[in-house]
C-alpha cells in the first residue's frame, strides 16, 4: 500500500546513456574494506526528500536495533550517526525500470528496489573504487548468507598479510568481520561473473561515502532486508547518474 499522500503522476526522462560494460577490472573481485585507510569521501549534497516508512517496517529504530541472524549477533545502527536520506526508506521511484528491478546510482549512493505504483525502496549505500568501476543491465545470478570472502592475488600481493584469506587457504571464514557481512548478491552478465557485489558492511560509518576499496556495501540490517526481497535473477542496473523531470 502506498503510503505517500500525493497522487501527481510524475514525469521522468529515464536515464542517462549508459557507458558500455566493459570488462570487470581485477579490482572489482575485491569488495572490501580491510586494511583500506584510504581517504573517505562524501557523496555529492542531495536536498533529503520526504521520509516514509512502510507501517510493516515499524518504525527506524526497530528497522536498525541488534539482530540475531543465522546466529550472530548483529550490533545495533547509531541512528543519530546515519544522514536520514541513506535510512531505509520508500520513495516516488525516479528509475523509470520494472518492478522487481533493482537500480544502483553510484552518483547519489543510492541503491532502489522498484516497487509497483510509482515507489521504490531506496537503501544507502558506501562504494569503493570497484563499486564505480562497472556499469550496466545484469542479472543477481545467486545469493549467499553470510560468505566467505577470499581477497584476489592482486590485493594480496599490496597486503600480504591477506593471504591467510586466500582461495588456497579456504577464505575468511562467515562473522561479524567479514567485509561482506551478513549476506552478498553475486552479479552476472551474459552469464559471467562480472565480479561485481552487492553485500552487506559492518562498516555502517561508509554509507554514502567512498572509501579505498570494496563494491556497494548496505548496512548489514539493509542487506538482509533486501536479500528477502529479490529472487535469484532479479534484474538490476548500475548507473552513474538518473535523468531528472
Amino acid at each position: 500500500m502506498s503510503t505517500f499522500t500525493e497522487s501527481r503522476p510524475l514525469s521522468r526522462r529515464g536515464f542517462l546513456n549508459l557507458a558500455a560494460a566493459g570488462a570487470a577490472s581485477a579490482a572489482l573481485s575485491a569488495c572490501s574494506t580491510v586494511g583500506g585507510g584510504g581517504q573517505i569521501v562524501d557523496a555529492r549534497p542531495i536536498a533529503p526528500p520526504p521520509v516514509s516508512v512502510d507501517p510493516a517496517f515499524g518504525d527506524f529504530a526497530n528497522m536498525y536495533a541488534p539482530v540475531t541472524d543465522e546466529g550472530y549477533e548483529i550490533p545495533g545502527i547509531p541512528l543519530k550517526k546515519v544522514k536520514p536520506q541513506f535510512l531505509r526508506q520508500i520513495v516516488r521511484d525516479p528509475t523509470g525500470e520494472r518492478p522487481g528491478t533493482v537500480v544502483v546510482d553510484t552518483s547519489t549512493h543510492f541503491l532502489y528496489l522498484v516497487r509497483e505504483n510509482g515507489e521504490a525502496m531506496r537503501y544507502g549505500v558506501g562504494l569503493g573504487r570497484a563499486g564505480f568501476a562497472w556499469q550496466g543491465r545484469a542479472v543477481i545470478q545467486w545469493k549467499r548468507k553470510w560468505p566467505k570472502w577470499t581477497p584476489p592475488d592482486e590485493m594480496i600481493g599490496r597486503q600480504p598479510e591477506l593471504e591467510k584469506y586466500s582461495v588456497r587457504n579456504g577464505g575468511m571464514a562467515p562473522g561479524l568481520n567479514n567485509p561482506l557481512g551478513a549476506r552478498a548478491l553475486y552479479i552476472f552478465q551474459n552469464n559471467e561473473d562480472t565480479l561485481y557485489r552487492v553485500h552487506g558492511s559492518p562498516e555502517w560509518w561508509t554509507i554514502g561515502k567512498s572509501v579505498s576499496s570494496g563494491c556497494v556495501r548496505l548496512m548489514n540490517q539493509d542487506i538482509i532486508d533486501l536479500y528477502d526481497r529479490v529472487p535469484g535473477k532479479t534484474p538490476i542496473l548500475v548507473t552513474s547518474g538518473l535523468g531528472t523531470a
